[in-house]
């Protein structure tokens, strides 16, 4: 019984050599893929080493060189006379490509185990991953509030070259006292997306969804608006401030807001009423016939028009409707460079009505109104919208709250010119709230891209 146990423990022993053996062999091949910039900088190193001993020997005019040949020759001739030159040469090959592998191995090893802490992936790893993600479309997503982050943590495993333009009309909770306290624009969608493009993302949606909740001044402040009041402080406008704390926080990406100027929403319902202010607009609870925002065209960050230009992918939403899609929308520059735009366009569907803002709205009624704020000019080419209904617990929860799924009406979604993308990119969690998934959602918005691209 214990001669048994100890084949299979020398067995186990064998195989996790050989595991191990094949994985390094593996990583090492790693080292010969394209792109990488290793390879031609060893060759560069051998031929600098050539020339620098090139230069010593002619130097100290070749007499070491001379003596050195010399002794070679003479070593080779004894070799020679022992063993075969078709046996001397291969082994004398083998030994000298041995020797060159181990040196290779330990230096590349020292500086992997230089820079690689506990747990962390392996260097040639790190390095092709950085190559494929900055080798990645350059994508432009626009919107706000949690529907924006949710993408942005989902599209940055596919590319590094993504551009987050933001909303900044936000006017209620910690956001809305910063902004009244200190003059500043609103940090909270801002917020949201730097910590979702942030390589630690975990630890800093953690730090910087953080709210107090004693302190005098500081109950119900968040981290992440308190972080960025103060660079925008420092630095002296919201776009550096975003801008430096992107490269405090290793942002894959970069997070601009449509605008630098204090604007405020207002809309026009069908009582006839006006509504000021982002944040009283849903609660007004009337249906929304106008919008627009105070002051009337604002500028847009050139930034961000810089962004849209060169952008290989455009995405709207997904988030609320009236107040965090439309809102950029309202920034003139911003509308006309998309409409400009002859890269793939696409807009993101919410899955549920919103109450106070889309109650009652199909898929069409989404687009109309995107429509109607930018003049009747469209700004993207296709629609996703998610393809099946949530659970009946789901549906109950926020039926209590008058909110249902958003209908696709085919036919007049046709009728406006747009194509219907249809996924499964649906998330509940164990309380019932719907969200979108963000791996899901950004497999399949790459996906589209890439058969919208090629198609043209």
């Amino acid at each position: 019984m214990s001669i048994g146990f100890l084949r299979q423990a020398l067995h186990a022993l064998q195989q996790q050599s050989r595991s191990r053996t094949s994985y390094r062999v593996n990583q090492w091949f790693k080292w010969l893929s394209p792109g990488l910039s290793v390879k031609r900088w060893l060759l560069i190193s051998v031929g600098g080493v050539f020339l620098a001993s090139l230069g010593l020997a002619i130097w100290v005019k070749l007499t070491p060189i001379f003596w050195l040949l010399e002794l070679l020759r003479s070593f080779l001739g004894v070799i020679t006379n022992i063993l075969p030159n078709y046996i001397s040469g291969p082994l004398v090959l083998l030994c000298g490509l041995l020797l060159l592998l181990w040196g290779q191995t330990r230096t590349v090893g020292s500086i992997t185990a230089a820079f690689k802490q506990q747990g962390e992936t392996e260097l040639i790893d790190v390095l092709l991953a950085h190559r494929r993600l900055y080798r990645g479309p350059k994508i432009v997503v626009i919107g706000g509030g949690t529907g924006l982050s949710t993408l942005l943590r989902g599209l940055k495993t596919y590319s590094a070259n993504i551009s987050a333009i933001v909303t900044v009309a936000d006017d209620g909770g910690s956001s809305g006292r910063l902004r009244q306290e200190f003059g500043v624009l609103p940090p909270g969608d801002i917020r949201n997306c730097l910590a979702a493009l942030a390589d630690e993302e975990k630890l800093l949606t953690e730090l910087f969804q953080y709210r107090f909740r004693a302190g005098d001044g500081l109950t119900g402040h968040s981290f992440g608006n308190l972080f960025l009041t103060a660079m925008s402080e420092i630095t002296g406008d919201l776009e550096r401030a975003v801008a430096a704390s992107s490269k405090v926080l290793a942002v894959r990406g970069q997070v601009l807001p449509a605008t630098l100027t204090d604007v405020r929403l207002w809309a026009e319902l069908a009582d006839g009423r006006r509504i000021e202010g982002e944040s009283n607009i849903p609660k007004a609870g009337g249906k929304i016939v106008r919008i627009g925002c105070t002051p009337a065209n604002p500028p847009a960050l050139p930034a961000a028009i810089k962004a849209i230009k060169e952008a290989d992918y455009i995405i709207i939403g997904p988030g609320s409707l009236y107040t965090s899609l439309i809102p950029n929308l309202l920034v003139p520059e911003i509308a006309n460079a998309i409409a400009s735009s002859k890269a793939p366009r696409i807009y993101i569907c919410n899955i549920m009505t919103q109450p106070g803002e889309t109650e009652g709205y199909t898929v069409a009624d989404h687009i109309k109104a995107i429509d109607a704020a930018c003049g009747q000019r469209r700004l993207f080419d296709a629609v996703m919208v998610h393809k099946k209904s949530p659970s009946p617990q789901s549906l109950i929860r926020y039926a209590q709250q008058n909110s249902h799924p958003v209908f696709l009406d085919r036919e007049d979604v046709s009728l406006l010119g747009r194509r219907v993308v249809l996924a499964n990119v649906l998330y509940e969690d164990e309380t019932g709230v719907v969200r979108h998934n963000p791996q899901k959602l950004a497999k399949v918005l790459l996906r589209w891209y890439s058969g919208a691209h090629h198609g043209k």
